[in-house]
């Protein structure tokens, strides 16, 4: 069975926005609980445009805070 567990965790208690990151390059940030889904080896999740996306957890390979708007360069 595949860890899913660093996502759960996230899930729990007081929420805060994350960002899942996949094997080929796409991320998904989750702005509050209610736009995931967790399964056993699967999660889905609802982006911005209300698209859903059933991703494999083999193809997680981190999550992170969102950047902050302060945080990014501007160009």
């Amino acid at each position: 069975m595949l860890n899913l567990k660093p996502i759960r965790d996230r899930l729990e208690g007081p929420f805060t926005p994350f960002v899942i990151h996949l094997s080929d390059g796409r991320s998904f940030t989750i702005p509050h609980r209610d736009f995931i889904a967790i399964g056993k080896s699967v999660i889905s999740i609802v982006d911005r445009q209300d698209s859903t996306h059933t991703v494999d957890a083999l193809h997680i390979v981190s999550i992170s805070d969102p950047a902050r708007k302060r945080d990014r360069i501007s160009r």
